[in-house]
């Protein structure tokens, strides 16, 4: 069967494709016997680009392992580093690292006029209620508004007896000092 021959962009490509992978074949220490020329052929169907490691310490050795298996199995050689092979063929079912000729996606922008909405609401179906944006009646506006409201109270300030957030606090604590809260305490060190 006859060699394929990729041009120098192809082998480029189709190497940098095979970086991620891990060798699916290993050929042991008898060579390359016809099971192992079968499995080579069933993982180039299915995946096209594969690589092959090789156990042997003689380079020319798998320099013609690598011709016999291109010339056996019609693939192309893509890469030969060290001990592993880049095998690759054309025509399998899993054609993912090939280029894909269909119009790259472009990322959806949200305009500025429109409100943001998170991720995991956006899958749900759901959006933020904005109730910052509701006008809020200033001044003598509650006077003259027709809807009666009724009247907010004013907060109460927190005692002396309880401290904010009912954490107890001691009376000469560094954060009671450093909220500027000084008691009728004497300083130290002052005569």
């Amino acid at each position: 069967m006859p060699t394929l021959e990729l041009t120098s962009k192809e082998r480029s490509a189709l190497r940098s494709a095979a970086h991620p992978l891990k060798p699916v074949v290993l050929i042991g220490d008898n060579g390359l016997t016809e099971a192992v020329l079968k499995e080579i052929d069933i993982s180039l169907t299915v995946h096209g680009l594969i690589k092959v490691r090789v156990a042997g310490d003689d380079r020319q050795a798998r320099i013609d392992m690598l011709n016999q298996i291109c010339d056996t199995l019609s693939c192309a050689n893509v890469h030969h580093l060290g001990k592993t092979l880049i095998l690759y063929r054309h025509g399998s079912a899993n054609r993912a690292f090939e280029e894909n000729e269909a119009e790259p996606q472009q990322a959806s922008y949200r305009k500025p006029s429109e409100p943001y909405t998170p991720k995991k609401l956006a899958a749900a179906g759901k959006s933020i209620k904005d109730k910052r944006r509701k006008t809020a009646i200033k001044g003598n506006d509650a006077l003259v508004s027709d809807s009666p409201k009724p009247a907010r109270k004013p907060l109460a300030k927190a005692s002396a007896s309880r401290p904010a957030h009912n954490i107890p606090r001691r009376a000469g604590s560094a954060l009671s000092l450093r909220a500027g809260r000084r008691s009728s305490t004497v300083r130290r060190g002052s005569r």
